[in-house]
């Protein structure tokens, strides 16, 4: 996908994981130390069966040999497994503290980016990388982690307690290496493009989805559903087709492993023959040693399908790893930090991308201390491209902004979040008491909504509560601008989303949320520019005139025409420019 957020290499993620990983190190080095002990301990079992097999040989054993070997079967494997619970618990809570450290980054690092920045590679890759690559992680976490904390020290604790019956035993063993190490290092090197392969497909049609869900009413209005149907659908069938691949690397990863279990017993018994033929063995220290070797296959087994699982589970590390190597423009990046509420724009120039056309085009504009302005011109004109610049959402191509450093952007994509009326009200002041908020929404002409609903401020709204009409989600966006009390507020069409049943009632709200303090105002009616200090219109990217309501009117260019033409409900002339 073309501007699709960057996926981290190895390295990055290793110095990331590190990095989250290190205060946690104690709890890690009480995780090798219990996984070393319980897992000693299974080798109990081998060992006293191989003594009892030398026993009954020799005829020595008694009822009371059977006893004392099942009775330290018991023991050692009921300690065993309490370790090794213990271990996974241990080793399952710094996994997950990780993750949810690595997952709060990821949801940070994306809502600094710059709108622009988010937009280019897709809210869906966002997305994705937030639910699926974070899913993906979490549900590895019952395979991985017993593998991983049991499976090593299981490896490990066998090799030399097999060496310890005879190191020609455990010399066998290194038949099985070869097998292992090809087949690992064939794994690694197809399996990793593979699983990102599958992760990127999963990205795109996460991309569909939203893009449909986020453009429903188009989808109908232009016939659209068909299209858009085909296009997800042949998304799906991608994801599909990349995970019959790695189903297939899996199977052939297994296929390879049992070679190498059948040739490492082999090996042992062939040996075990060998040493017994000489004398320089028991038939008690090669059953010891055979049971040892069995005992690898799950452990072994288990972290090698561990090991394609994780390769799935480093994919996605990389890409939520990789969300946090995009460079963050610093707070400064538009010059912020104007006192007293200024705005000032000098020679600003910008265009979406290299190749597309220009936007605005050396646009000059000064906006004094609680002074009103309004932004007006036809569709295309650059009104909304300006709102984000001055805002600090798109960053200029040329020239300079500077804003105060408490500044609010209002669009007309209001947004109502799932939980109470006051959560909604009070993301803009975490502070805010039930008096303050009740005043701002007073102040918005909002205090109705409150009384409407069952539960007052408690009341649940949202798309798992009660759903609210467009004119009251637009109030509550207004009444957040006078809880939140920036020093500028710029309004783009904030008021628009409603239509013209509650426009009065809207543009008295929007009046209240910007009496006291500086205004932007991007007009959607121009009533609203009427009422503003100062008309500025926008054409082609271009200031083309600037003054009062009456001037503009007066001087019977581009605004008259426009105002004219809205009076008499005339269709206003629309620019092609994007």
């Amino acid at each position: 996908m073309s501007g699709a957020f960057p996926v981290a290499d190895a390295a990055t993620v290793r110095r990331e994981v590190g990095r989250l990983t290190r205060p946690y190190r104690l709890r890690l080095v009480g995780v090798v130390v219990l996984g070393v002990l319980s897992t000693a301990t299974t080798l109990v079992t081998p060992l006293v069966v191989g003594a009892l097999v030398d026993r009954v040989q020799a005829g020595t054993a008694t009822l009371g040999t059977l006893a004392w070997t099942a009775a330290a079967m018991i023991v050692t494997t009921a300690a065993g497994s309490v370790g090794t619970g213990a271990t996974v618990a241990l080793a399952g809570r710094c996994y997950h503290a990780v993750l949810a450290g690595l997952r709060e980054e990821l949801v940070e690092r994306g809502l600094s980016l710059p709108q622009a920045v988010t937009e280019r590679a897709g809210t869906g890759d966002l997305v994705s990388r937030s639910s699926d690559d974070v899913a993906e992680i979490a549900d590895a976490a019952p395979l991985i982690i017993p593998a991983v904390t049991t499976a090593a020290f299981t490896i490990v604790v066998t090799v030399a307690g097999v060496s310890t019956l005879d190191w020609r035993y455990g010399a066998a063993l290194l038949v099985t290496l070869p097998v292992y190490v090809v087949t690992v290092r064939w794994y690694l090197r197809t399996a990793p493009a593979v699983y990102r392969a599958e992760r990127a497909a999963m990205s795109g049609r996460a991309q569909q989805i939203v893009e449909s869900q986020r453009g429903f009413a188009t989808v109908l209005g232009f016939g659209l559903a068909d299209r858009r149907h085909r296009r997800l659908q042949d998304a799906s069938w991608g994801v599909s087709g990349h995970t019959l691949r790695a189903r297939t690397v899996q199977n052939m990863f297994g296929a390879r492993l049992g070679l190498a279990e059948f040739l490492g017993l082999a090996a042992i018994l062939l040996v075990g023959f060998v040493l017994i033929s000489d004398g320089q063995s028991t038939i008690g220290a090669a059953t010891a040693a055979s049971l040892m070797f069995l005992r690898l296959f799950g452990p072994v087994y288990g972290f090698l399908l561990a090991l394609d699982r994780m390769q799935s589970v480093l994919a996605s590390l990389g890409r939520m790893v990789g969300v946090g190597t995009v460079p963050v423009p610093g707070p400064d990046r538009a010059g912020t930090g104007t006192v007293g509420g200024s705005v000032r724009v000098e020679r600003v120039g910008f265009r979406y991308a290299a190749d597309s056309p220009v936007v605005l085009d050396g646009v000059d504009l000064t906006v004094r201390p609680g002074e009103r302005v309004a932004v007006v011109g036809a569709s295309g004109a650059g009104k909304t491209t300006l709102a984000g610049i001055v805002a600090g959402i798109h960053d200029p191509v040329t020239g300079t902004v500077t804003r105060p450093g408490r500044s609010a952007l209002i669009t007309q994509e209001s947004h109502v979040f799932s939980g109470t009326l006051r959560d909604n009200l009070t993301l803009a002041a975490p502070d805010a008491t039930d008096d303050r908020i009740r005043n701002a929404l007073e102040t918005t002409g909002a205090r109705a909504l409150v009384d409407r609903l069952p539960d007052g401020l408690d009341t649940e709204v949202g798309s798992r509560g009660r759903e609210l009409r467009p004119a009251e989600v637009q109030m509550i966006a207004l009444a957040r601008v006078v809880l939140a009390a920036p020093d500028l507020a710029i309004l783009d069409e904030a008021t628009a989303e409603a239509g013209s049943t509650h426009a009065e009632r809207l543009d008295r709200a929007a009046d209240a949320a910007l009496s006291g303090r500086t205004g932007l105002v991007v007009a959607h009616r121009l009533s609203q520019a009427a009422a503003c200090d100062r008309i500025v219109v926008l054409e082609r990217g271009r200031i083309v005139e600037d003054g009062t309501h009456d001037e503009l009117v007066a001087a019977g260019g581009r605004y008259a025409e426009l105002w004219n033409a809205w009076r008499g409900g005339m269709p206003i002339r629309s620019e092609t420019h994007s």
